[in-house]
C-alpha cells in the first residue's frame, strides 16, 4: 500500500525570510519601476529558477551581432559531450574560414589547430574565423551548421530567433530577442568546461612557426565585476552594442542581457546595474540539495540492510525577495514496494513540495547505495539473533 507522510528535511512548514515567491515556471517582473536601463532591450533572470526579475522589450526581435556565437558554442559543446569530437583533436582550417573578416584570431589557411584552441578563440576573442572552422568540422559547411543552430533554438523554446550565419555578421533575416538570448546562454553555461575559457582575461592563440596572436576577453565584467565569470559581447552598426553576462554570488546565479546599447560603456553599465539590483534585493535558497543524503528513514524488504540511504535526483531552490516570508512543506512518497536487490541510482520514491497547500514541484528520490538481497544463510542467521533475544 502506498504511503504518504510529511518529513522534516531542511524545512517543514518552514518560514524563510526570503520573499514573495514569484511562482515556479511562472516568472513575474519585479523591478520595472526601479531599474532604468538605457539599452533598447534588457532582461534579468535568476538562472536556477528562471524567474524574471526585470524585463524591458525582452521579446522584441532585434539583430544581436556576435551573441549568435552562443549557439555556435552550444553546438560545439554538444559535440564534445557526445564524444563526436575531443578537445585535443586537430582541425584543418580552410581558405574560407581563414578569410573571414570582422573579429578574428588570424588563423592560417591549411594549418591545424586544436578544438580547444578554436573554442578559446570564439569565447575570448569572438573570432569569426574560428567559428567557421568549427562549423565546417562539425557539419561540413556553415549553411548546414546554421540549420542545426535553428533546430537547437527550437528545442530551447526560442520563439523569436532565426539564425542565418554562425558569426553574427550582418545578414538579412537574422534576429533574436533578449529573452531568447538568456535561454541559450543558460543552456551554454550548463557546460562546466565552458568556464575554462570564459574566465580567461588575456591569453594567446598559437599558430605554426611559433607565431602567436594575443587575445583579450571582450567581456570586461569578468575582470571588473565581482562574481562575473562568463558572457558574450556583440557589436555591429545595425545591432548596436550587445552583451549577455552571468554572475554568481552567495549561491545565486543571475543572467543579464542587453541589446542595442548606444555605446560599449552603456552596455556594461546596464548589466552592472541589473546585477547590483538582483544581488541586493533577492536570494536563492537551496531547499533540496542533491549532493547530500536526505534525512529519511526508507525501509527495505528482503535486504541485507533494513534501511536505505537516499538522495534527491536534482536540487530545488526558492528564489524570492530578501525582506518577505515564505512557507513550504515537503512530503515524501515512497514506492509501494522497496525490495532488495537495490542498485545505486534506482528510483525509490518522490518528494512533493508544496507552497500554501499547492504543489509547486516534485523530485525523484534515488537510492544512494547498493543493497544486496538477503540470502538463505542471512535469513537463518537473522532468525538466530531474534531467538537469542527472547
Amino acid at each position: 500500500m502506498r504511503k504518504k507522510f510529511s518529513v522534516i528535511f531542511i524545512l517543514l512548514a518552514f518560514i524563510i525570510t526570503i520573499g514573495c515567491f514569484s511562482g515556479y515556471g511562472k516568472p513575474k517582473v519585479f523591478a520595472d519601476d526601479i531599474l532604468n536601463t538605457a539599452s533598447k532591450s534588457a532582461y534579468l533572470i535568476d538562472a536556477n529558477t528562471n524567474t524574471v526579475i526585470y524585463g524591458n522589450n525582452e521579446n522584441e526581435r532585434l539583430p544581436i551581432a556576435s551573441m549568435c556565437k552562443i549557439m555556435t558554442l552550444i553546438l560545439c559543446f554538444d559535440a564534445l559531450n557526445s564524444g563526436e569530437i575531443c578537445i585535443d583533436e586537430m582541425v584543418k582550417v580552410s581558405d574560407n574560414a581563414s578569410g573571414m573578416g570582422g573579429s578574428q584570431v588570424f588563423l592560417e589557411s591549411n594549418a591545424e589547430y586544436s578544438v580547444g584552441e578554436l573554442i578559446k578563440g570564439i569565447v575570448v576573442a569572438s573570432a569569426n574565423d574560428a567559428c567557421i572552422a568549427m562549423a565546417e568540422r562539425l557539419y561540413g559547411s556553415e549553411s548546414t551548421f546554421v540549420e542545426k543552430m535553428n533546430e537547437r533554438a527550437k528545442e530551447l523554446g526560442m520563439e523569436n530567433t532565426v539564425f542565418t550565419n554562425c558569426t553574427g555578421l550582418p545578414k538579412a533575416g537574422q534576429y533574436s530577442c533578449a529573452k531568447d538570448v538568456s535561454k541559450m546562454f543558460a543552456e551554454l553555461i550548463k557546460n562546466n568546461d565552458y568556464f575554462r575559457f570564459s574566465k580567461i582575461w588575456t591569453d594567446v592563440i598559437k599558430h605554426p612557426n611559433n607565431r602567436i596572436t594575443e587575445i583579450a576577453n571582450t567581456n570586461k565584467l569578468i575582470r571588473f565585476y565581482q562574481g562575473c565569470d562568463s558572457g558574450k559581447t556583440g557589436y555591429t552598426s545595425e545591432a548596436g552594442h550587445c552583451l549577455v553576462a552571468s554572475a554568481f554570488r552567495n549561491g545565486m546565479r543571475l543572467i543579464a542581457v542587453v541589446i542595442s546599447a548606444p555605446d560599449s560603456k552603456t552596455r556594461f553599465k546596464d548589466v552592472t546595474s541589473m546585477f547590483n539590483y538582483g544581488f541586493a534585493n533577492y536570494v536563492n535558497k537551496m531547499v533540496i540539495d542533491d549532493k547530500k543524503p536526505l534525512e529519511l528513514n526508507v525501509s527495505v524488504d528482503g535486504g541485507k540492510k533494513d534501511t536505505l540511504e537516499v538522495r534527491a535526483e536534482k536540487p530545488f531552490f526558492i528564489f524570492s525577495r530578501k525582506d518577505e516570508h515564505h512557507s513550504v512543506e515537503i512530503d515524501f512518497v515512497p514506492n509501494e514496494c522497496i525490495r532488495a536487490p537495490i542498485k545505486i541510482g534506482e528510483k525509490v520514491g518522490v518528494i512533493n513540495i508544496y507552497e500554501n497547500g499547492i504543489e509547486i514541484a516534485n523530485i525523484s528520490v534515488l537510492a544512494n547505495e547498493d543493497i544486496e538481497e538477503m540470502t538463505y544463510f542471512d535469513i537463518i542467521q537473522d532468525i538466530g539473533k531474534k531467538w537469542a533475544l527472547i
